[in-house]
């Protein structure tokens, strides 16, 4: 099970990443927002993948009304994850954000 310290020791492994609030929650920022707690126990991220994501494992993966407009953010429940699908997320999130490992 992932959890919110294990994203922000990720996200701050990874280089030039930085953290901030974001609607009054804690976010990582590459060159653009990377990731974002949405709620408790509830990780936004970008991915290329959120479409298969979603069809193969809802239970994980979802997205709401608000992220309709954004085909690269996902929603992602923390404690349906191990560490390595975390840092597997956050890093093509980095990528995805503008990131240069």
């Amino acid at each position: 099970m992932a959890t919110e310290a294990d994203v922000r020791r990720t996200c701050l492994s990874l280089p030039g990443v930085t953290e901030r609030s974001s609607w009054n929650r804690p976010a990582w920022f590459a060159k653009t927002l990377m990731a974002r707690i949405w709620d408790e126990g509830v990780l936004t991220v970008k991915t290329s993948e959120r479409e298969a994501l979603v069809g193969t494992q809802p239970e994980t993966y979802f997205w709401t009304p608000h992220h309709e407009r954004s085909p690269q953010l996902v929603l992602v429940r923390l404690a349906k994850l191990d560490g390595g699908e975390l840092a597997e997320l956050l890093e093509e999130s980095f990528l995805l954000a503008g990131g240069q490992i």
